[in-house]
């Protein structure tokens, strides 16, 4: 990912959240994303992401940005653990089924297998039926790991997924 595709990057974190988000996520906030103030969150998150942190995005056949992840050291609070993280995983709504979140998802669980990860996490909302049986097909399985995570005053809990890898 370079500093040119945060913009697209952006559109695609807000339109992927307005499109998966709508029923566990209140409609005003999801109505209240703004591609504006994500495209400078990234671009000034860019900047400063870690060396061990790894930004990906997956391209159409016109060079087109169509989703992005993000993956890097598994963080339990400030300190980063012997595991793996999948931190985001975004594609566009108009590309779902495509196979571009296979290929977002099957690149970091390579490489962090090859740099001898013992396992890789993630998180979901646990209302998030469509990437829970997403992640579940890719060799996933919820942990009992939870977060509580609150939008706009109503409470969106996570569930925390687990595979172990293998060089």
């Amino acid at each position: 990912m370079t500093l040119a595709d945060c913009e697209r990057v952006a559109e695609i974190r807000v339109r992927g959240r307005q499109h998966a988000y709508r029923g566990p996520i209140p409609q005003a906030y999801l109505d209240g994303l703004s591609v504006a103030e994500h495209t400078e969150h990234r671009r000034a998150h860019s900047a400063a992401t870690p060396a061990d942190v790894t930004n990906l995005v997956a391209r159409d056949d016109d060079g087109t940005v169509v989703g992005r992840g993000c993956h890097g050291p598994y963080r339990d609070g400030e300190t980063r653990t012997a595991d793996a993280e999948l931190y985001a995983l975004c594609v566009d709504p108009r590309h779902l089924g495509c196979g571009v979140g296979r290929s977002l998802l099957g690149e970091p669980v390579r490489r962090r297998a090859a740099a001898r990860y013992p396992r890789m996490l993630l998180w979901v909302l646990r209302g998030d039926t469509r990437a829970r049986r997403f992640h579940e097909r890719a060799g996933f399985r919820a942990d009992g790991g939870a977060e509580p995570f609150e939008v706009a005053g109503i409470a969106v809990p996570e569930v925390r997924y687990a595979r172990a890898l293998a060089a």
